[in-house]
């Protein structure tokens, strides 16, 4: 009796969630893998948080604005609800300031896992989404917020995704202007309006900082012309700093990563949901989707700085990489000489039996060599 029914219903799975196949799996597999080592070669120490938390704990704090993205059940022996995690920067955050509080700061720490989104109607092509990244923490200057961007970088380039920008952000800037001036009850048709980039809507609900605003709004693109115009704004004193880290960051990370396309959007702040200072937002040229995301947040009480990459989105970025070559063996073929096929580059598919036809059964399981008179030939 077959495990699975052949009915429809069988390969019916829930929407956001998909399975992925030979090749797929390899290909995300090798990526992370790939990123990873970048992120180790530089000084971060990976860390695995659970898939499954405690909602008191994984909601807890900063992470109460995840609440409504997250997927909860009972568990079965305390009877307390737990929930599975959304995304795993607050989960860093927990081991940094619990687990590894006597650790030596700064602390930079890597990680890469799955996550379980809830969803909006309409919007649930990924409800299960692989997250790779890097947290940065205890410093909170323009150069740690430097060193996180110029690191994820040298990830994209290691997969050969071309194209890639860094879109930067300062949420505090244009929200603190606002609720400095704007009455509470008035200012969500303005950030509605701002996040339209709605000129017209901008300038009937402003008020008094209306033309600030405009300026803000035509600023949005390359970081230096950006900046240029950001500089001849008169910002209230309470939120000037927030103007200068910004133009300290881009001055940092330039001097990193030079060539580095950098473009800033000042009136960003859509989903921007525990950070507090710089945030960031990664594009290719070759790709419309969000590639990964960051910023600055707290960690506990300790300031932080992180980027997680999707892994996902950056496979459909990147170049298809060759598969690797599957090479059909003997059954008994020696040790050394399989050993020699993986370090030449190929997979090993071995025969279960002396009276097979090798070359109709390598050409069966869709391998691309057969192991014949002494050597790897080619199909």
């Amino acid at each position: 009796m077959s495990l699975y029914s052949e009915t429809p219903s069988a390969a019916l799975l829930p929407s956001g969630f998909a399975d992925l196949l030979p090749g797929e799996a390899e290909a995300e597999a090798r990526g992370i893998a790939s990123v990873m080592e970048a992120f180790s070669r530089h000084g971060y120490q990976r860390v695995r948080p659970p898939l499954l938390e405690f909602e008191s704990s994984l909601l807890g704090g900063s992470g109460e604005s995840l609440a409504p993205q997250t997927f909860r059940l009972m568990d079965p022996n305390s009877h307390r609800m737990m929930a599975l995690r959304p995304d795993m920067t607050t989960q860093i955050a927990r081991i940094a300031s619990i687990r590894l509080q006597d650790a030596p700061r700064p602390l930079r720490l890597s990680y890469s896992g799955s996550c379980i989104v809830v969803g909006t109607p309409g919007r649930e092509a990924d409800r299960q989404v692989s997250q790779a990244g890097i947290e940065l923490i205890g410093p909170d200057s323009a150069q740690a917020d430097a060193e996180v961007i110029a690191l994820g970088a040298k990830a994209l380039a290691e997969l050969g995704i071309e194209g890639v920008s860094f879109d930067l952000s300062m949420p505090a800037l244009a929200l603190g202007l606002i609720e400095g001036v704007i009455p509470e009850a008035d200012r969500e048709p303005l950030l509605h309006a701002l996040d339209r980039k709605d000129a017209s809507a901008v300038a009937e609900l402003g008020g008094p900082i209306a033309g600030m605003l405009a300026v803000m709004l035509r600023a949005a693109g390359p970081a230096d012309r950006a900046l240029d115009l950001l500089a001849e704004l008169d910002y209230p004193k309470e939120i000037v700093g927030h103007f200068e880290r910004l133009a300290a960051s881009v001055a940092a990370i330039r001097e990193r990563s030079p060539d580095l396309r950098l473009t800033i959007d000042p009136v960003d702040f859509r989903g921007w949901r525990y950070h507090t200072g710089l945030c960031v937002t990664v594009f290719s040229t070759g790709s419309r989707e969000e590639l990964g995301r960051g910023g600055r947040y707290l960690a506990g009480q300790e300031p932080a700085c992180g980027l997680t990459l999707r892994p996902q989105a950056l496979l459909r970025a990147a170049p298809v990489s060759a598969s690797r070559p599957r090479c059909y063996v003997p059954v008994d073929f020696d040790a050394p000489g399989l050993s020699a096929l993986h370090k030449a580059g190929y997979a090993t598919v071995s025969a279960l039996s002396h009276d097979e036809d090798a070359v109709a059964q390598a050409q069966h399981l869709r391998c691309s060599h057969v192991w014949k008179d002494g050597a790897a030939q080619p199909l």
